[in-house]
C-alpha cells in the first residue's frame, strides 16, 4: 500500500560572520572598447557567481553585460576576496563590485560633464550608450566617450571598492557577540508517497520559499534552491557514510547513494525580495540556506503519511521498515490498555 504525506520545515541562515571581520576588495576600470575590467581574487565554484557579478558592474556603469571582463583571479596580483563559501559571495563580493563601480561611474560622469559642460547628475548611461538627461542631440556609445576621455583628455577611469561586514567585538568575559551581520530565512513542503509494504519513499515535490534578499538573476536564484533540494532529498533518504573503528566501510559511489534524474522531484520556487538594508545593493544569499529545511520536511511528510517518526538519516526502506514493525507491534499493546 502506498501512502502520501505532507511536511513542513523552517530554517534560517546567518551571512558575512562579524566577531571575525568578513571582507572583499575590488579594481574596476573602464576600459577601451567601452569594456569595464573588474579585477578580484574571486573563484568561480559552479554557483554562477561570475555571471552576476556581472550583471551588477553593467547595471552600476552602464556598459552591457557582455562587455565587462573578469580579470585572472590570482590574489598576487588583484585585491583580496576571501573564500568561496558561507553564502557569502553575491552578499560580500557583489557589494565590492557595486562600490567600486560607483565610484568609477562618479569620476566618468564627472568628466563627461566636463565634456558637454552639463552637471554631472544629468549624465545618464545604460547598454554602452552615454547621454544627457533631456538632451537627444548628446549622446555618443560608452566606446566613443572612453576614447575621447582617454586619448583626448588623458583620463583613464578607475574605481575601487572594499565591503566589509560590522565588525562586533567579543565579550571579554562571556564571549558573546553579533555573529552575523544579515540572516537569510526559508520554509519548504514536501509531499512523499511511502510504500508501507517496500519501505520505500519517493519525493513527489517540494515548494520552496526563501528570503534572498534583492534578486540579481532570478533563474540562478532558482537554480541553487533546486541544487539544495536534490542535495537535501540525498541527505534525507540515500546518502549514508559509516566507519568501522576509524575507517571508512563507504569506500566508493558504488555504496554512498546519491540521488539522479529519476529521483528528483517536482521545485516549486518562491523568490522573498526583500532588500537587506545593511548592503548597498540589498542582496543576501542562498548557497546553503536552501538545503537546511528539505531534509526535515521529508522527514515530517513521512510521519504525516504513515505515523512513524524517523530519527535516524537517512530514512532507507530498511529504517522505514523497522519503524513501521515497531510501530504496529507497539500498537496491539496500546489498544489492550485502552480496552
Amino acid at each position: 500500500m502506498k501512502k502520501r504525506g505532507r511536511g513542513m520545515a523552517c530554517g534560517w541562515y546567518g551571512i558575512a560572520r562579524t566577531a571575525a571581520m568578513d571582507r572583499a576588495a575590488v579594481w574596476v576600470e573602464i576600459d577601451d572598447g567601452g569594456t569595464l575590467k573588474v579585477a578580484t581574487g574571486v573563484t568561480e565554484i559552479g554557483e554562477g557567481v561570475l555571471t552576476g557579478l556581472c550583471q551588477i558592474a553593467a547595471e552600476e556603469t552602464g556598459v552591457r553585460p557582455q562587455d565587462v571582463v573578469l580579470a585572472d583571479n590570482d590574489t598576487a596580483r588583484v585585491p583580496e576576496a576571501a573564500h568561496a563559501g558561507a553564502t557569502r559571495m553575491t552578499y560580500m563580493i557583489g557589494n565590492a563590485v557595486a562600490l567600486a563601480c560607483r565610484e568609477a561611474f562618479g569620476k566618468f560622469a564627472a568628466a563627461m560633464a566636463d565634456l558637454w559642460q552639463v552637471s554631472p547628475t544629468s549624465i545618464r548611461a545604460r547598454a554602452g550608450e552615454v547621454w544627457v538627461a533631456g538632451s537627444p542631440s548628446r549622446r555618443m556609445s560608452m566606446e566613443h566617450a572612453v576614447h575621447v576621455l582617454k586619448k583626448d583628455r588623458g583620463i583613464v577611469i578607475v574605481g575601487s571598492g572594499l565591503f566589509t561586514s560590522e565588525h562586533t567585538a567579543l565579550d571579554p568575559e562571556t564571549g558573546a557577540a553579533t555573529p552575523w551581520q544579515s540572516y537569510v530565512f526559508g520554509a519548504q513542503i514536501a509531499e512523499v508517497e511511502v510504500d508501507t509494504d517496500t519501505g520505500e519513499v519517493q519525493v513527489l515535490g517540494v515548494w520552496a520559499a526563501h528570503d534572498v534578499g534583492r534578486v540579481i538573476n532570478p533563474q540562478q536564484v532558482e537554480g541553487q534552491i533546486e541544487g539544495g533540494v536534490v542535495m537535501g532529498v540525498g541527505h534525507a533518504l540515500m546518502e549514508a557514510y559509516s566507519q568501522a573503528a576509524g575507517h571508512t566501510t563507504t569506500p566508493g559511489l558504488a555504496k554512498y547513494i546519491l540521488p539522479t534524474t529519476l529521483d528528483v522531484p517536482h521545485v516549486t520556487s518562491v523568490l522573498i525580495d526583500e532588500p537587506d538594508p545593511k548592503t548597498p545593493l540589498g542582496v543576501k544569499g542562498i548557497g546553503e540556506p536552501c538545503l537546511i529545511p528539505t531534509a526535515p520536511a521529508i522527514v515530517n511528510a513521512i510521519h504525516d503519511a504513515v505515523g512513524v517518526r524517523m530519527t535516524h538519516l537517512p530514512a532507507t526502506p530498511e529504517r522505514v521498515l523497522e519503524a513501521l514493525r515497531l510501530k504496529r507491534a507497539v500498537q496491539p499493546r496500546e489498544q489492550r490498555k485502552v480496552a
